[in-house]
């Protein structure tokens, strides 16, 4: 048996009512390869195939009590056991009708007493490594359908982003498509009553809203493309967190004053950090006008602190919450913060969750159907 291609340990199966050829076989087949299992009767061998997954059997013939034509006939009748090559081990005399019997019980094989040492060892070897590739061929099977299920996952994903993101984009594009028709048809009649100082204001208030969703819908399509293709890329630079949460805060009052909510921020005098300034303000953007999206117009705090290994932010609000069977799924593509209709890609989240994980952190969040949500945010202080 040396010089096999055999990589991983084999279970051979040895049936022989004589211990002195139990013994003979065994010492001529062992290696370390090789794990060879003996029974002296038909049902201890029955009892072996019940655990073990046996490449090839080695069955004598004549044996009392269950004999090994009686003995493959059960295992060809056991799904499994009835794949085991059984070479059949005899002394009787060559005879067409004894070897058909054989063959038809079950046999692939038969090694005829007295045993020729290099045939037994040949004929093991070959079904041994017809086991081997059978695994192989199961284990690359395997991969195959691993790798079907994962692209069957990926079209189904595609497919919904396109729904979603054709169904999204359409909206605003609508909008100010039909504010664009009413002015024009506005104009055509001369009305330039529509067209006052305080109705042109609100106009591009609408106008400004609208281009606004359709920069936040492009921006979460093109980064939820890098970071499938694994090309999102970060800039670190060593900045004040407190600062550039400020930043942000200052950036979004007009915002916040435009939804009516009161936000709350608290900071401590300075964070320093290496992190990449822009993906971390997009962070805390997206927490914040989710806040005020599903905060019922109701305070938002915002607070901010260094703990020993990482700085820690948290948004809370007082609005309707997310139910519990959602808080775990929040942060997956294409999904929403609520169980209600809302605005966008279900990207935002996710595309938050992997920023924060390309800074060496992770973020969690807390919240009860109509209790409000606290999202909370841990990066790390030794990038």
């Amino acid at each position: 048996m040396h010089g096999s291609n055999i990589t991983e340990k084999l279970d051979i199966l040895i049936v022989d009512d004589v211990k002195e050829n139990l013994f003979a076989l065994t010492e001529l087949l062992k290696t370390e390869n090789i794990n060879i299992l003996e029974a002296q009767s038909g049902n201890e061998a029955l009892e072996l195939m019940v655990v073990h997954d046996f490449s090839v059997a080695l069955v004598d013939i004549q044996m009392p009590g269950m004999n090994g034509f009686e003995l493959a006939e059960f295992m060809r009748g056991t799904k499994k056991t009835k794949n085991i090559p059984i070479i059949f081990v005899t002394a009787t005399a060559n005879d067409e009708k004894y070897a058909f019997k054989g063959y038809e019980s079950g046999a692939v094989d038969f090694l005829r007493k007295p045993l020729d040492p290099h045939v037994v060892k040949s004929k093991v070897k070959v079904f041994l490594e017809m086991h081997q590739n059978k695994k192989e061929l199961e284990k690359q099977v395997e991969a195959l359908n691993i790798i079907r299920d994962k692209l069957e996952q990926a079209n189904r994903a595609r497919e919904e982003f396109m729904a979603i993101a054709t169904h999204e984009l359409k909206t605003p594009l609508t909008v100010l498509k039909l504010q664009a028709q009413n002015r024009q048809r506005s104009l055509e009649k001369g009305s330039l009553s529509a067209f006052t100082p305080e109705k042109l204001i609100k106009m591009f208030d609408s106008d400004s809203k609208q281009i606004l969703r359709l920069n936040r819908l492009i921006d979460d399509m093109l980064d939820v493309s890098r970071i499938s293709s694994g090309q999102l890329t970060m800039n670190f630079e060593d900045c004040d967190l407190s600062l550039l949460i400020s930043e942000v805060y200052e950036g979004q009052l007009m915002l916040f004053k435009a939804a009516g909510v009161h936000i709350e921020m608290n900071s401590c005098e300075s964070i320093i950090g290496r992190w990449d300034k822009l993906r971390i303000g997009q962070v805390i953007t997206n927490l914040l006008t989710n806040a005020i999206r599903y905060g019922d117009g109701k305070p938002v705090k915002i607070h901010v602190r260094k703990g020993d290994e990482h700085a820690v932010v948290t948004v809370e609000d007082h609005g309707i919450g997310i139910a519990e069977e959602n808080v775990e799924r929040i942060f997956q593509r294409f999904e929403r913060a609520t169980g209600t209709e809302a605005n966008g890609l279900g990207l935002g989240l996710y595309i938050v969750n992997q920023i924060i994980e390309a800074h060496d952190g992770f973020i969690n969040v807390k919240s009860h159907l109509g209790a409000g949500s606290i999202f909370t945010v841990h990066l790390s202080l030794n990038l």
